[in-house]
This record gives C-alpha cells, sequence and structure tokens, in this order.
C-alpha cells in the first residue's frame, strides 16, 4: 500500500515507518521537523520525506492525496506542560490540522488511524494539550457522520522506547531520565512520586496501529496500555537513582491505566515489553 505517516520523523512515526518498510509498503512522511529530527529519518527508496505543516494541508490539492490507501496520523504538538505557554499553537496544529487532513480523506476515501491521548481520562479541560487533542477525536467523529470518513482512534499511554526524545521540553520521564543519568544531571521528581503510569513500549504500540491497519478495523477507540501502572518512585529505583522533588505541575494526570481489551478482542492485541527489562538492559549496556 501507499501510506502517510504525518509525524514520520517523531518518535513513534519513526518506529512506525520502519515496521511499515519491513511489510513492503510505500511510506510518505509529511512532518515539519518541530520535534521530528532529521536523524531519524531512514535511507530506503520505499519512503519519502516532506518538511510541511499539517496545518497547511487545506491548501493542498485533493489529487495529491489520491494516491494514498490510509493515513496514519501521528502529527501533534505533545506534551501537557509546553501547552500551558502556548495553546493557541496547541490548537491550531492538533484540532485545526487535524480537520484539514479530515477534509482531505474524507473527500478521497482515505481511512485515519488517529494517534490519541490517554490523558483524555484526566478531563478534556485540565489542560490544552488534552483538550486540542479531544477536539481532533471529535472532528474524526463528526466526519464519520457526516462525510462517511473511516476512521479509528489509538489511546496511547506514556510511551518509551528507540527514537524516544531525550532533551527539551517536549520529553518524556523515561528519555529525559536516560539523558540526566548519561549527563550526571540530578533527575526530578514533580510531587510525591506516588503518582502512577501505565508505561507501554513504542514496539507494542506500533504493532497495534499496524493491526488495525492490517484488520481494516475503523470505528473504534483503543486503548494502548499494558494494563499495569508503575509509580514514578518506583521507577526511579529500576533506575538505581535518588530524585530530587519539586512541586507539582498543573495540568496532570495522578494515575494512568489502560483498559486494552477491546484492542485484545478486535486486534488480537497483546502487548509484549516491560519497562523493567528495558531499564535493565539499559542499565546492562551503559
Amino acid at each position: 500500500m501507499n501510506i502517510l505517516v504525518t509525524g514520520g520523523a517523531g518518535f513513534v512515526g519513526t518506529n512506525l515507518i520502519k515496521h511499515l518498510l519491513q511489510e513492503g509498503h510505500k511510506v510518505t512522511s509529511l512532518d515539519n521537523y518541530t520535534t521530528g529530527l532529521k536523524e531519524n529519518e531512514i535511507s530506503n527508496e520505499n519512503v519519502t520525506y516532506s518538511n510541511g505543516d499539517i496545518r497547511d494541508l487545506i491548501n493542498h490539492s485533493k489529487y495529491y492525496f489520491r494516491k494514498f490507501d490510509i493515513v496514519f496520523h501521528m502529527a501533534a504538538v505533545a506534551r501537557i506542560q509546553p501547552s500551558f505557554e502556548n495553546p493557541v499553537e496547541y490548537f491550531q496544529t492538533n484540532a485545526t490540522g487535524t480537520l484539514a487532513l479530515a477534509e482531505l480523506c474524507s473527500q478521497n476515501d482515505i481511512p485515519i488511524i488517529y494517534a490519541g491521548s490517554s490523558s483524555h481520562h484526566s478531563g478534556r479541560y485540565k489542560n490544552p494539550y488534552t483538550f486540542s487533542k479531544d477536539v481532533g477525536e471529535d472532528i474524526l467523529e463528526l466526519y464519520s457522520k457526516c462525510f462517511d470518513l473511516r476512521y479509528s482512534i489509538a489511546r496511547f499511554y506514556n510511551v518509551y522506547g528507540p527514537n524516544q526524545l531525550t532533551e527539551g521540553g517536549y520529553t518524556t520521564l523515561i528519555g529525559r531520565w536516560i539523558h540526566n543519568i548519561e549527563n550526571n544531571i540530578e533527575c526530578e521528581i514533580y510531587g510525591d512520586g506516588e503518582q502512577t503510569r501505565d508505561f507501554t513500549h513504542v514496539s507494542d504500540i506500533v504493532d497495534a496501529l499496524v493491526s488495525i491497519m492490517n484488520k481494516n478495523c475503523y470505528g473504534h477507540i483503543f486503548e494502548l496500555g499494558r494494563g499495569n501502572n508503575i509509580s514514578v518512585n518506583r521507577v526511579a529505583k529500576m533506575f538505581n537513582i535518588t530524585p530530587t522533588y519539586q512541586k507539582a505541575k498543573p495540568g496532570e494526570a495522578r494515575d494512568t491505566l489502560s483498559d486494552s481489551k477491546l484492542a485484545k478482542e478486535l486486534l488480537d492485541w497483546e502487548p509484549k515489553l516491560e519497562l523493567s527489562d528495558y531499564i535493565k538492559n539499559y542499565l546492562n549496556e551503559n
């Protein structure tokens, strides 16, 4: 198939493209490289990297989209804390950009697999990031009901693994701590550390995304996590570090825990990789 991956130079997008190429597909990546990295680009004749912004898609000819069989919509401005600083950018990218994509895909009968967020469950008004991602979900539902758009949503839970960001304001806990450990920087916990997260390896996430495509499983919301949440304090013990504690940050969920029953039933999906094994392997190699 001919596949478009938005955010294809980012963390999940890069791992997804690797998998799609292994299955023999042709892939086009669309990324504006705000958080995507040039070094993530894969040298392969079956992948093309395009530097562009999903917010500009509304200006693209619908005929350009006719060559695609499916779109994996991974592009977004991510993370909760930066969204308080620039809510307009989050809304324009995550909501308006998704609107442009939905319009083009509905015109050309192209299905969308959308990267949702587990932060949905902590309340859509808790922070601008969650709200913008929820509006993206709403747009897809609207286009499904009014314009017969085929789509499914995959809500990710605390993803970690190869190609994760390790520097800057868009890092997640695992990537940031690995960077700090390697650079002798203190690892910080915001709050008491008893908040829990459902850490899920990116390879498991990609397996589910590809299964949605291969099974033509549209019209669903899939929660993609291990169903096992771990406290941040416990993660610190896995890394054998003594963190410092800072004031809790606003907008964050106290706990995340996935119920992936639907993914297991419809996709025959079971997450395979454990965070403890990932950290143990990292420590053994370093």
